[in-house]
């Protein structure tokens, strides 16, 4: 009997031992992937803050032309601007925007 009790627990805390460790692996597989998530999205984070620091107005842009570039720029029509496509040797050219006239 006292044979048949001690296998019996035995038993039981292996079981228990195999439970615990595969709950536990599988929390730290959920941690894992949650630090991953934090991360991607830490990175995009600072992209983001990165580009609405130096970029978040055109007003912020014209002060940096004027500040920086003073007479380096200039404006343009952007309806003079042309593309060029490269289809199987043959270049075309074409407007870059195409102007809609309302009739």
């Amino acid at each position: 009997m006292r044979k048949l009790v001690l296998l019996i627990s035995i038993l039981f805390l292996v079981i228990f031992t195999t439970i615990t460790k595969n709950s536990t692996k599988k929390i730290e597989k959920e941690i894992y992937n949650s630090k991953e998530n934090l991360r991607v999205l830490k990175d995009k984070y600072k992209m983001t803050l990165l580009d609405f620091n130096y970029l978040s107005s055109p007003q912020n842009l014209l002060e940096y032309q004027s500040k920086y570039f003073e007479k380096e720029f200039n404006e343009i029509d952007i309806t003079n601007l042309k593309k060029l496509i490269i289809i199987e040797n043959n270049i075309k050219i074409e407007d870059f925007v195409k102007v809609k006239i309302n009739e």
